[in-house]
């Protein structure tokens, strides 16, 4: 689940705005800045406590900001999640890779044949069918194979990322 903190308090921002009550709307937006990174605090937290190895797309957070998808990609905080996500990796002898995730979401994760929906109309389908092998895919998990593979496949082996990224390095 995505938590929306910024459309929670909105109204109440809005309102803060309007009536030109600037204190009120500084602290409404630390309260959203705030729980979010309260929010990322916990869940890098427990992600990089249960994996050895975190791979995660390069998705550009900068340019969908100045898309129509400003304010959920605002809300979810993308850059500052990942970020977080890289240096309590390291903290906690995971391996952190960032792989470029083009077309994870058209590329079956059984025979990595280009297969998915194409386009921008595509990206409304979110279930297909492979028609090369016939493998029934849900656009997300798919994407989210695709994205471990490509890791995997780039990861140094376990022993030595351990002993790079420990936290207690000599020197």
């Amino acid at each position: 689940d995505n938590p929306t903190y910024y459309r929670q308090w909105e109204d109440k921002l809005a309102t803060a705005q309007r009536a030109g009550n600037k204190r009120r709307a500084r602290a409404i937006h630390d309260k959203i800045a705030n729980c979010r990174r309260d929010r990322h605090h916990k869940t890098t937290t427990t992600i990089t406590r249960a994996n050895a190895l975190i791979v995660v797309g390069n998705v550009n957070s900068s340019q969908l900001a100045q898309s129509r998808m400003a304010k959920p990609v605002g809300d979810a905080g993308w850059s500052a999640f990942r970020n977080m996500l890289r240096y309590k990796a390291s903290r906690h002898g995971a391996c952190f890779l960032e792989v470029d995730e083009r077309f994870t979401t058209v590329t079956c994760s059984s025979c990595f044949a280009r297969s998915g929906p194409k386009g921008i109309a595509g990206l409304r389908i979110r279930e297909w069918v492979c028609s090369e092998c016939g493998a029934s895919h849900d656009r997300d998990v798919n994407s989210a194979r695709n994205i471990l593979a490509l890791g995997r496949s780039a990861a140094p082996p376990a022993e030595e990322s351990r002993l790079v990224h420990s936290r207690h390095q000599p020197g």
